[in-house]
């Protein structure tokens, strides 16, 4: 039976208004009283034009522990003024929101993927009073774990009454025996001022446990719901650990928030700290810009963070256009050669007499192939350093020019990750963290909470863990940085 489907996206005072008929409705979509599609607000500027992404494979449907059927304890602790807005299973975002993808999708008689709104349900399935709930943060310091942490507990106290809130002291090891760590109960008066900390207050460690022995720890303290906060590596431990769960055939919700400064994080369109660490990498370029002016043929050199993609060196260009060259680890570029970015750096000093280059951590790993590689305890390729590699490299070769030059090298990496959320980052990680606790209230599991297309959604943990979003070599992103930089391909052919 045809249905028709009514999407409007407004841009500024326009509004595009068209009718797709479609052969069937998703089948991974409950029972529903009316189903609703909600478009991002600008379908010209999401993120799926800039990150190289695919959605033809994406499976939407979350997990659930089984039906809810406890009224929300949330209205009951709300005034008379306040009138909450519920949100349905059935209310969905969309995965792509590109007009052309949706008219082929309806021709093909395909679904459109979508994902579940986040948000308070009207019916949650564990009991607030008898409810248990455990933290744990995992993997590199980022700013907003601590904001994140003060969400799910004012949410879980004073939303929804529960009582019992842990937090397990330096990630994984917390749950195992024999490290011996502390567990903390996280009350609202302990967490209250902890935004404007840095770091984390429960700590973090790398790298994989037991996985029987996290089960035995849950289990033993008859945790309900664990909330884990940590990037891929952690998002993935999280998978393992929902699986044996439910190979047990415990009753333990696994709800994910995602965190990466990178911002590479697939299937999210932005990460907690993002922003951040854009905001204080703006510093160090201006810091370098002014350096570089300073001295005859004077250089600048930034080495940000961004082992997989560059999203931090990108953004923070355009957010402060003195930048003269961009190296970020998805655009490969040569050293040598007339058109490679030595060449390139020299007649830049030759014409503007200073330059300004940011490079991200994985870029130009190449140029390393030699030497053995390592591995972190995440199970990381441990990567050579191209900051210093670059620093070496440029000074080598105007010295045999017998050019004199003054570069000042800056390595803001460690000053970014420990500093605490700006106020964007704080809001962001306020709605991530309430979204949390609304998700493993309601039963759901295996899931992350993320943004997508100008909404926060509830993500499979299968669609996102174990792969990366990198920027486009040849979106919007990355072109409004050559046109920003000025700087070429830097490659000889």
């Amino acid at each position: 039976m045809l249905a028709t489907l009514r999407i409007t996206i407004e841009h500024k005072k326009e509004s595009l208004i068209f009718y797709l008929k479609i052969a069937k409705l998703s089948t991974q979509v409950p029972p529903f009283r009316s189903f609703r599609y909600i478009a991002g607000q600008d379908f010209r500027h999401v993120q799926l034009k800039e990150d190289i992404m695919e959605f033809d494979s994406i499976d939407t449907t979350i997990a659930t522990l089984g039906h809810p059927k406890i009224t929300s304890s949330i209205r009951r602790h709300e005034k008379d003024s306040i009138s909450r807005n519920f949100v349905h299973d059935s209310d969905r975002i969309l995965v792509d929101v590109n007009l052309k993808s949706l008219i082929k999708l309806a021709e093909e008689g395909k679904d459109f993927p979508a994902f579940e709104l986040a948000g308070p349900r009207s019916k949650i399935y564990f009991d607030p009073s008898k409810l248990r709930c455990a933290l744990v943060t995992c993997g590199g310091l980022c700013p907003g774990l601590n904001d994140i942490i003060r969400a799910i507990v004012l949410e879980l106290f004073y939303g929804y009454g529960v009582r019992n809130i842990y937090g397990f002291r330096y990630g994984l090891q917390g749950f195992i025996p024999k490290y011996g760590h502390d567990v903390i109960e996280l009350k609202p008066e302990i967490v209250v001022n902890i935004h404007e900390m840095g770091g984390s207050i429960l700590g973090s460690s790398r790298g994989p446990q037991p996985l029987d022995e996290i089960i035995d720890s849950l289990e033993r303290m008859n945790i309900g719901i664990l909330f884990m906060i940590g990037g891929d590596g952690t998002l993935m431990a999280a998978t393992k650990i929902a699986d044996a769960i439910s190979q047990r055939g415990l009753k333990i919700s696994v709800v994910g928030i995602p965190k990466t400064i990178d911002n590479d994080i697939y299937m999210v369109s932005r990460s907690f700290g993002f922003h951040t660490a854009v905001d204080v990498a703006t510093q160090a370029i201006k810091g370098a810009h002014n350096e570089s002016e300073g001295y005859p043929n004077g250089i600048g050199l930034i080495k940000l963070m961004g082992r997989h993609s560059g999203f931090i060196a990108a953004t923070a260009t355009l957010a402060q256009q003195d930048v003269n060259f961009v190296l970020i680890p998805e655009v490969d570029f040569d050293l040598e050669g007339s058109d490679g970015f030595l060449a390139s750096l020299e007649r830049r000093l030759q014409h503007r007499g200073h330059a300004v280059i940011v490079v991200a951590e994985g870029a130009g790993q190449k140029f390393f192939d030699a030497q053995t590689t390592e591995r972190d305890k995440s199970g990381n390729i441990k990567l050579q350093d191209i900051g210093l590699f670059l620093k070496d490299t440029i000074l080598s070769y105007f010295n045999r020019k017998n050019i004199e030059v003054s570069l000042k090298y800056i390595d803001p990496s460690y000053l970014i990750r420990s500093l605490p959320a700006n106020a964007n980052d704080n809001v962001f990680c306020s709605f991530l963290g309430r979204d949390a606790v609304h998700a493993g209230m309601a039963g759901k599991t295996k899931l992350l909470i993320g943004r997508w297309n100008n909404h926060f959604v509830h993500l499979p943990l299968s669609a996102s863990a174990g792969k990366r979003k990198k920027i486009n070599p040849k979106g919007k992103l990355w072109m409004s940085v050559l046109g920003a930089t000025g700087q070429g391909s830097l490659k000889n052919d």
